[in-house]
C-alpha cells in the first residue's frame, strides 16, 4: 500500500537535513528555493510518514530528536548516493557547469582568491561563479556556499570537509613616524609602554600570542583601535597611530615599499591555519573540483612568496 511521500520522499529527506544543517526551516528554504511554509510541511508529512518526532522545535532554536539524528544520517548518505548517480550520469563530474558560490576572509580574499576567479571564469565558461567575502566563520550549508577559504588555529568538529592550504603568520609593525617618536621596543613586555593597534575576530585570539623559537609570550595589549578587519589596523598603523600585530599578507607590500618596518624582528605568532572548506559528502561536481584543483595549485605558492619576507627577503 502507498504511504505519503511515496512520490516526495528525496525531497522530503532534503528537507529535513537542510532544516538541521542551517539550523532553521528560513535557512532551508532559502537553499532549496521553496517557502518556509513547505518545509515545514515536508518535515510534517516525513514525521507523520515515520509516525515518530525528528525534531524539537521552540521559538529560539531547532534541535533533531534521538530518533531524527539517527534518521538524519542516513538520510545523508541516501541523498550523496542519489547526487553522486545522478551526476555521473548527467556528466555533472566531467563537466564545469551551473553555479559555483565562493566565499573567503575580505583581506586574505583580496590579496590570494580574488586574482584566481578570472582565470577559473575563463577556464570554465559554463559556471557562473558568485564571490563574497566575510570575517565571520562560514555557515555554508545555510548559505549555499559551495567552498569557503577561512583562517584558524583549529577548526571545530562538523559536518564540514577541511583541505589544508597552508599556513599563515601575523608580524609587529609600526610607521617609522611612529617608532622615531615613540622609539622600538626590544622585549614584547616593552610593548605595555606602547600604543598597540588590535585586529580582533572570529579567526584570532583577542590577546597577542608571539614566539621567538625559544620563548613564548601572551600579553592583552592596550590602546585606541579594535577592529575586525585587517584594513582598518593596517590604515591606522600607516598613519602613525600606533603598533600592529598584522597577517604578513596585509603588510608585506608596505614592508617592502619601507612605509612599515617590523617591529621585534625576532618575533612572530604562532602559525595560523589556511583551509578550504566544503559541504561534507562523497560527491564533489566538476565546478567545484576545478575551484579546488586552481586553489591547492596556486595559493600555497602565492604565500610561500610573501612568507618570505619573514627571512629578509624583501
Amino acid at each position: 500500500m502507498r504511504k505519503d511521500l511515496d512520490y516526495g520522499l528525496l525531497h522530503a529527506m532534503s528537507a529535513f537535513v537542510h532544516v538541521l544543517d542551517g539550523g532553521s526551516f528560513t535557512a532551508a528554504a532559502a537553499h532549496m528555493g521553496v517557502t518556509k511554509a513547505q518545509v515545514s510541511r515536508l518535515v510534517t508529512l516525513l514525521e507523520n510518514r515515520l509516525q515518530t518526532k525528528l525534531l524539537h522545535r521552540t521559538t529560539r532554536r531547532i534541535a533533531a530528536t534521538d530518533a531524527g539524528e539517527r534518521y538524519a544520517e542516513h538520510c545523508k548518505a541516501i541523498l550523496d548516493m542519489v547526487a553522486q548517480a545522478e551526476g555521473e550520469a548527467g556528466g555533472a563530474t566531467r563537466t564545469s557547469s551551473g553555479r559555483l558560490r565562493v566565499m573567503s576572509m575580505t583581506a586574505f580574499g583580496n590579496r590570494y582568491v580574488t586574482p584566481l576567479v578570472a582565470g577559473y571564469c575563463a577556464a570554465n565558461p559554463r559556471v557562473t561563479l558568485e564571490y563574497s567575502s566575510s570575517q565571520n566563520p562560514p555557515d555554508l550549508l545555510a548559505a549555499g556556499i559551495d567552498v569557503s577559504i577561512y583562517l584558524a588555529h583549529a577548526l571545530p568538529d562538523s559536518a564540514l570537509v577541511a583541505l589544508k592550504l597552508g599556513n599563515m603568520v601575523s608580524v609587529l609593525c609600526a610607521s617609522p613616524v611612529y617608532l622615531a617618536q615613540r622609539g622600538s621596543p626590544q622585549h614584547p613586555r616593552d610593548l605595555a609602554r606602547h600604543t598597540c593597534l588590535r585586529l580582533v575576530n572570529s579567526s584570532v585570539t583577542p590577546y597577542w600570542e608571539l614566539d621567538s623559537g625559544t620563548e613564548h609570550v601572551a600579553l592583552e595589549p592596550e590602546g585606541p583601535l579594535i577592529g575586525n578587519a585587517a584594513e582598518v589596523v593596517l590604515d591606522s598603523a600607516l598613519r602613525g597611530l600606533g603598533i600592529a600585530l598584522l597577517p604578513i599578507y596585509s603588510v608585506v607590500d608596505d614592508l617592502r615599499r619601507g612605509t612599515l618596518v617590523r617591529v621585534l624582528p625576532a618575533w612572530r605568532s604562532p602559525a595560523i591555519g589556511i583551509f578550504a572548506l566544503m559541504p561534507s559528502g562523497r560527491f564533489v561536481d566538476a565546478k567545484t573540483r576545478a575551484w579546488i584543483d586552481l586553489l591547492r595549485r596556486e595559493l600555497p605558492a602565492a604565500v610561500k612568496r610573501d612568507l618570505a619576507c619573514l627571512e629578509g627577503d624583501l
